[in-house]
């Protein structure tokens, strides 16, 4: 696991000056490799030189840990330069391939693999053969072009924005970019209504104006007539995409199914085996993190099963009632074997990493579970490098409760006239979330739960019922200024993606399957792998996930809906992940996983009216709001004022204003509203 970045500045013409600003990009994301760095500028002898890229690299040293393994790295025939970031699973099968044509290897890694099958099958091909979590950035010395590519899931992030006047900049995380003195990071209204709504920043859009994020399964190819900045054509216009879900989906539905779930399984089983095999991979020590949920505990089962001796695994608990899943993890571990690692944490504990999230993150992001997968990370790091998670099983075989519930709901919609929905989500509304808790305290959460039910019973379709779903905010322009609440929001690459999967090829596809796919396409990449990438490089660990493996993806596209939304004929009631838990009870007892799902979070409300209130005071003042000019003080005060009353659920959208507001005081004069 690495960090990348770099440059293609035509004005930059020193030679000193060009690498004294690469290595400052560097600097940057030094967390993300702290084993050593790499540069590389064309050779002086080269009569193009100053017109060429410079490339930087952060190792975090994984794999052929000698200096075969360093990067920025060339090809043998000097062609191609690579900085990478990432691990291509499968480059031992590729390495047979290659060697098979005559190819022969000086290290051990996954890039220098990686760069022998562009030049021997053109990056397209590779493209299409290598399976894993990568961004990269690849120079053609002899076409002069630069290329961009991003695994197909998008677990590993890349930036690429422009500089005031003659070139571009990219990198792993927006802080290199930012190290640049020629960019300009100037606050984008789209990115600041897109924030208000989902508390991210969907790709391709970032916070900044003209800077994006190159979605999951794209590429870009950029020639040097696409430098200067009154290019005619925009950045966001060479983005092609190599891999595409609904074309996975509609592909899958072609294929022979499976004749028995024994079948399915079957085949499920072994791609799940071979994705935790190849993820075992590693020079340094590996371990797992392990809640003691389905996806985390059928990983760790996988794991111990392939292992000669007892695989590290790490959980943190709170004692907050609620929140805490430790126990869980403990009987798992205790189960399989593992040499389990646990801490519990106080609630002054996690607070403390409050400060760091926007430095961490360097975009506004208000995903609080942040929080809990730092520390993790950071206590995973203690012992080892590399760990593995259960992050993708809920995209992938449907285990959010709207995958659950969303059929039931969208019935319920359609039956109910449109008057009598609004009166019942009023009455929801007449108890707060927590005490709707204390009414069904076999529940976690319950209040939440019902309040996002009370969101969506208005709206009028399927698509309206998701995006509610996914919003922190469902009135983003009565939050923020005319300024930039004002005109239509910036479209989204997720509804035009739903709209294709509404299409004739997949008219069999049910609501819960097509709020998998939005999810896989949408809130998986922007939200839970932004998450994860960040807090754990931020520990200078690299986090692994088996059940993101994208041949698991078209695989398990391709079975009927009942293998993953299995309904009960006795009593109807609707489980998610059926082949999970089917294939997780060979190897653990139910009784140790079937629970209701939980999430992993912390008590954010009663924080915000405790410990933080003073903190939130001063964040959202109305004279910090009215100098901003971003979001409306009026508006504020009122959902402020009434969760400090304890009136209705207002938390996540007040966690989603303090994280901008938080990023916004520590960006200072280095984030510019226009």
């Amino acid at each position: 696991m690495c960090g990348i970045a770099g440059f293609w500045d035509l004005d930059a013409k020193e030679r000193a000056v060009r690498q004294r600003t690469g290595l400052a990009m560097a600097a940057a994301i030094a967390h993300r490799g702290p084993d050593s760095d790499g540069f590389w500028d064309a050779p002086a002898a080269d009569a193009a030189s100053a017109s060429a890229p410079v490339l930087v690299h952060r190792r975090l040293s994984i794999l052929d840990l000698s200096p075969e393994g360093a990067q920025p790295m060339a090809s043998p025939s000097g062609r191609y330069v690579i900085v990478f970031n990432g691990e291509i699973y499968n480059f031992q099968d590729l390495r047979g391939d290659l060697e098979a044509l005559g190819v022969r290897f000086r290290g051990r890694s996954d890039t220098e693999v990686l760069l022998a099958a562009v030049e021997a099958w053109g990056l397209n091909r590779t493209l299409q053969k290598i399976a894993g979590m990568f961004a990269f950035a690849l120079w053609d010395r002899q076409a002069r072009h630069l290329h961009f590519a991003r695994d197909r899931l998008g677990k590993k992030p890349l930036y690429i924005g422009r500089m005031t006047v003659s070139g571009i900049v990219f990198g792993s995380e927006l802080k290199a970019l930012c190290a640049h003195p020629s960019f300009a990071p100037d606050l984008s209204r789209e990115g600041v209504r897109l924030y208000t709504r989902y508390g991210y920043v969907p790709a391709p859009h970032t916070i900044y104006q003209d800077t994006l994020t190159l979605p999951p399964g794209c590429r870009m190819m950029i020639e040097e007539a696409d430098l200067p900045a009154r290019a005619d054509v925009p950045l966001t216009a060479k983005i092609e995409p190599y891999w595409s879900l609904p074309r996975v989906i509609e592909d899958a539905r072609l294929r022979d199914m499976p004749r028995s779930e024994d079948e399915a399984l079957s085949g499920f089983s072994d791609l799940l085996g071979r994705a935790v095999s190849e993820r075992m991979v590693s020079d340094v020590p590996l371990g797992a993190f392990l809640s003691g949920g389905i996806d985390s505990s059928l990983v760790t089962a996988m794991m111990q099963a392939r292992s000669a001796r007892p695989v590290k695994t790490y959980t943190i608990g709170f004692h907050e009632a609620g929140f805490d899943e430790a126990a869980y993890a403990r009987d798992v571990a205790a189960h399989l074997g593992t040499e389990h690692h646990e801490l519990y944490l106080s609630p002054e504990a996690a607070r403390e990493v409050i400060p760091a999230l926007p430095s961490m993150y360097d975009e506004p992001f208000a995903d609080i579970s942040a929080i809990p997968t730092y520390l993790v990370s950071k206590f995973a790091r203690e012992d080892v490098t590399v760990a593995l998670s259960g992050d993708g099983g809920d995209e992938l075989m449907g285990g959010y409760n709207r995958h659950l519930t969303g059929r039931a709901i969208w019935r319920a919609v359609r039956k109910v006239p449109a008057p009598l929905r609004g009166s019942v989500a009023a009455l929801i509304r007449m108890l707060p979330p927590h005490v709707w808790d204390r009414l069904n305290p076999r529940h976690p959460q319950f209040g939440e739960r019902l309040y996002k039910l009370a969101s969506v019973l208005p709206m009028g379709s399927q698509d309206e019922i998701y995006r509610r779903l996914l919003s922190v905010c469902a009135d983003p322009a009565g939050l923020l200024t005319q300024g930039y609440g004002s005109g239509s929001e910036p479209p989204t690459p997720l509804f035009s993606a739903l709209a294709q999967l509404s299409g004739p090829g997949f008219s069999g596809l049910g609501f819960a399957e097509r709020m998998m796919a939005g999810d896989a396409l949408h809130y998986l990449p922007n939200d839970v792998l932004v998450k994860v990438d960040r807090a754990s490089m931020a520990a200078s660990l690299e986090a692994r996930a088996p059940l993101l493996d994208h041949r698991l993806f078209e695989y398990v596209w391709g079975l009927p809906g009942e293998m993953k939304l299995h309904t009960d004929p006795a009593g109807g009631e609707v489980q998610g992940k059926w082949l999970l838990r089917r294939l997780l009870a060979q190897h653990v007892p139910a009784a140790l996983f079937e629970r209701p799902k939980q999430g992993f979070s912390i008590p954010v409300a009663e924080w915000l009216r405790g410990p933080l209130r003073d903190w939130m005071g001063d964040l959202l003042a109305d004279e910090t709001l009215r100098r901003d000019g971003i979001f409306n003080p009026v508006a504020v005060a009122g959902i402020r004022d009434a969760h400090l009353r304890g009136e209705g659920r207002h938390a996540a959208t007040l966690w989603m204003l303090l994280m901008f507001q938080a990023w916004r005081q520590r960006s200072g004069t280095n984030c510019k509203s226009n």
